[in-house]
């Protein structure tokens, strides 16, 4: 199973969920949704280099895919999934570059 951590109220996240409803092989967790969800996240978060350039750019690393061999990854095509098309003029980072 393929885990995605995210929140609703990200628009990147939610351009995924719509691909994912009723797909048995991913699980959304969202980490607004509950501070054990948070926590799980910024484990991983702080302890992964690949969140290292989100970091220092401001965004937050969602959405975020653990492939079932624990491989993270934040590239939606890396598990069979669509970016949000970046043409869609949204930011949600603190200096409103992006997510």
């Amino acid at each position: 199973m393929i885990k995605i951590y995210g929140m609703d109220t990200c628009p990147d996240c939610s351009y995924l969920h719509t691909q994912v409803e009723g797909k048995e092989e991913f699980q959304l967790v969202d980490i607004g949704a509950h501070v054990k969800n948070l926590k799980e996240f910024l484990r991983l978060r702080d302890n992964n280099p690949i969140f290292d350039a989100c970091k220092q750019n401001g965004s937050a690393g969602i959405p975020c895919f653990v492939k079932e061999d624990g491989t993270v990854t934040l590239t939606p095509e890396d598990v069979g999934l669509k970016s949000r098309p970046q043409d869609e003029a949204v930011a949600c980072s603190i200096d409103g570059k992006g997510c």
